[in-house]
């Protein structure tokens, strides 16, 4: 008996709106990536505010090294973005194991939880603004530019623990509890091991938004410049030393590609089959 293989068919075969769509998705890919690739290769290019390749050199990279005005910008940024990471650990584990237990008006409280994700961050900022300057007459600084940070990558880290947590099976609580495990206990042994890929995940993901935060910033930054701001503000004007944004960002581009890796690896990767 002769076993034929599947026959594959070829792009002229497919139905005319596989052909869309698969024609919509490359185009999109290429208005993701194209900017992406053009922004490494200018890094390395000798004039890259002429916009053409070439000739090929590291100076840009170097100058980062003697160029240490963007170095206060980071460590703000890295230093803001640990504090929301963290603080967004300890409220989505928080807030994401207690909804899995609620049995009247889980949806409702989900829908709060997560609902600054559709508001604009323009909005976001303008409206924290108005309330702590306007309305309590409170100076912005760091901690306002915490709270817009944290208002925006709550619900995300949220998600990367509501991931895990709705998978856990409460049952192993309630035999560790006829086991005579106390509330801590049964959290540390049996609960936070489980959970732990997607808190550590949300983490990853609030530091990432919060370090590349710039809509909600600008309004409640006060005098204090973020990264991101840094780079805005280098880019807007002629005085600055525009060359030095291509390599500063190439950099950020690839730390925030591992940071994202590790978090979808821990979330999904490890994931047994």
């Amino acid at each position: 008996m002769t076993v034929h293989a599947a026959h594959t068919p070829k792009i002229s075969e497919w139905p005319v709106w596989t052909r869309l769509g698969a024609l919509t998705g490359f185009v999109a890919l290429i208005a993701i990536y194209a900017p992406i690739l053009w922004l490494m290769i200018m890094s390395v290019s000798g004039d890259p505010l002429s916009g053409i390749p070439g000739p090929f050199t590291s100076e840009w990279y170097g100058t980062l090294v003697t160029n240490t005005n963007w170095l206060e910008p980071l460590w703000l940024s890295v230093l803001l973005g640990l504090a929301v990471a963290f603080t967004c650990m300890v409220c989505a584990t928080v807030v994401g194991r207690a909804i899995p237990r609620i049995r009247q008006g889980k949806g409702a409280i989900l829908a709060v939880a997560l609902f600054p994700l559709m508001i604009p961050g323009v909005v976001v900022g303008t409206a924290l603004f108005l309330y702590f300057r306007v309305l309590l007459g409170l100076k912005m600084g760091m901690w306002s530019l915490f709270a817009g940070h944290l208002v925006w990558s709550f619900p995300f880290a949220l998600l990367a623990v509501l991931v895990v947590a709705l998978r856990f099976d409460t049952r192993l609580l309630e035999s560790g509890a006829d086991l005579g495990a106390s509330a801590w206990q049964r959290f540390r042994d049996i609960e936070f091991p489980l959970l732990k890929d997607g808190i550590i995940s949300g983490g990853l993901f609030a530091f990432l938004l919060s370090f590349n935060e710039i809509a909600r910033s600008i309004y409640l930054r006060g005098r204090v410049e973020t990264l991101p701001i840094y780079l805005w503000q280098q880019a807007s004007t002629k005085t600055s030393n525009v060359p030095l944004i291509y390599s500063l960002n190439v950099i950020i581009l690839i730390v925030s590609t591992i940071i994202v890796a590790i978090a979808f690896w821990l979330l999904f990767g490890r994931r047994e089959k």
